[in-house]
């Protein structure tokens, strides 16, 4: 059973034929009949030119993925884990799948906040102690 569409999100979603999938040799250690298929699967998908994305999910995709993605704004997602390359090719989907769900969270904005009367009072006091300590250090007048 293969993949017609990712699910990303809520009303959200992007047919498998808008991703480029690429298979070649996976790396590692050889020995008999290992790595000898095509196994490893490299996923594309171009978040900056979908047709799919609506135009404010292609944002916030573009500005919370943005180490992920390449100049052109394309995600890559690679998986060479299992021997079968319909395993991999599973796997790779699925990664691309959380990775552009989670691109598409929105980030909780920091709520700031001030110092409490306790670390205030710690402050004021530790620097008195300090003042204190470096004017002791100081030339005595009376000599």
């Amino acid at each position: 059973m293969t993949r017609e569409v990712l699910v990303i999100g809520p009303g959200l979603t992007i047919p498998v034929s808008e991703i480029d999938i690429r298979t070649s040799r996976a790396s590692g250690p050889g020995g008999q009949h290992v790595n000898t298929s095509d196994s490893k699967v490299e996923v594309r998908f171009d978040v900056a030119r979908s047709p799919s994305l609506p135009p404010d999910a292609r944002e916030r995709l573009l500005q919370n993925l943005g180490t992920r993605l390449s100049k052109d704004g394309v995600l890559r997602v690679v998986a060479q884990g299992r021997r079968s390359q319909w395993r991999n090719r599973e796997d790779a989907l699925a990664r691309l799948e959380t990775v552009l769900g989670r691109g598409l969270e929105q980030q909780a904005g920091r709520v700031p906040t001030a110092p409490s009367w306790a670390a205030k009072a710690r402050r004021r006091r530790d620097k008195q102690l300090r003042s204190a300590l470096k004017r002791s250090r100081g030339v005595d007048s009376d000599e």
